[in-house]
């Protein structure tokens, strides 16, 4: 199904695809596809253009949302599961980066926990400090 899904999505001339591995690394699916298109029409076309071919090579419960609008595009075939943007939106979600796995889970980087700065208040005329220079 990856070759179908590459080779439609080459020939409807959509740009910078990217594979995601995601076997036995995610539930979601076996592989992300992410590619752009570079306008809101193309993106859908790309997405239909694909939707169909899959249904044509047999694939049943092919889905597609986000259509309408047209700035980022989901075509879910179950084992595989593309996502077509245009640019902007593309860089906006970083899709490639959140999914990104280290090849060795050593390479893994634990999280870090948000820190927050307090804001010290300054001690108020009544609790015998001074007064702010803005009151």
């Amino acid at each position: 199904m990856q070759k179908l899904v590459l080779a439609s999505l080459a020939d409807d001339k959509a740009e910078d695809i990217v594979v995601l591995d995601l076997a036995g690394k995610s539930t979601v699916a076996d592989a992300m596809v992410v590619c752009s298109g570079r306008s809101s029409r193309q993106v859908a076309a790309i997405a239909d253009h694909l939707a169909e071919r899959l249904k044509t090579d047999g694939h049943k419960g092919v889905r597609v949302e986000g259509k309408a609008q047209g700035d980022w595009v989901l075509v879910d075939a179950g084992d595989i599961i593309v996502h077509v943007f245009r640019p902007e939106v593309r860089e906006l979600y970083q899709l490639e980066r959140l999914w990104r796995f280290p090849e060795d889970p050593a390479e893994a980087k634990p999280a870090r926990a948000a820190t927050r700065r307090r804001k010290t208040p300054s001690p108020s005329p009544e609790d015998g400090g001074e007064p702010d220079a803005e009151s």
